[in-house]
């Protein structure tokens, strides 16, 4: 069966998943960290994506980002995903192949899903056994919204903005947010939607995204009719 093309429409929030090889470690040092997040501010503002969040995890990371262009995001990623390896590469004296074939990603319902990915994000280095709180973890996002410092990658979404009049408010909304963590459920969806490029979101957010794209945006479920939309 052929692969179907990434899911990619500007002005949507995506959900970007980018994993070792074979799940093996990327990043080996400090300066692996900030390379690729030097690589990650050069490369959004060129191709113009919004970046929200971001986790660096040993063996993978996670992107929440905005594309205001078709292209934009996979040009990004492509990219990054290219000048990344060829730094680490020399870095470690070694060749071939880091990445885990193709970057993996889908688009996410804001007004439901953007602020638990986010938590997702923050939430990752604790459930992996590295930090005992989010703010311990120096290679996410997490200590930019929480006012601990001021990361220039970041754009925050307008729901970020709207959890108060105040950055103390927002600061304190979003921090009581991490606190109540996602469900167990709310991480395996986030997660599968991403690796499976399948659209996350409630009924009429799918309906409205199919309007803007020819390629499907969700799985057929069996018993359900399916729609008259043409594949590419």
């Amino acid at each position: 069966m052929a692969r179907l093309p990434r899911l990619t429409v500007p002005g949507y929030p995506h959900h970007v998943i980018q994993r070792g090889n074979n799940r093996q470690i990327i990043f080996s040092s400090a300066a692996d960290y900030q390379r690729l997040l030097a690589l990650l501010d050069e490369n959004a503002q060129k191709y113009a994506v919004a970046l929200h969040a971001y986790v660096l995890m040993g063996n993978h990371f996670h992107l929440l980002a905005t594309p205001s262009t078709v292209q934009g995001l996979p040009q990004m990623m492509q990219a990054i995903g290219r000048g990344y390896v060829r730094y680490f590469n020399d870095s470690q004296g070694r060749s071939g192949t880091l990445w885990e074939g193709r970057y993996r990603s889908t688009l996410i319902d804001s007004d439901h899903y953007l602020l638990d990915c986010m938590a997702y994000f923050d939430l990752n280095p604790v459930r992996a056994g590295l930090v005992k709180e989010a703010r311990e973890y120096p290679w996410s996002s997490h200590r930019h919204y929480v006012g601990l410092q001021t990361d220039k990658l970041i754009t925050p979404h307008p729901l970020f903005w709207a959890l108060g009049n105040t950055p103390f408010a927002r600061e304190a909304a979003y921090t009581e947010k991490i606190l109540r963590g996602i469900t167990s459920d709310q991480k395996e969806a986030l997660t599968q939607s991403a690796l499976n490029g399948w659209a996350l979101g409630d009924e009429k957010f799918v309906a409205n995204l199919q309007k803007r794209t020819t390629r499907r945006v969700q799985k057929n479920h069996p018993g359900r009719p399916l729609l008259q939309i043409r594949e590419v």
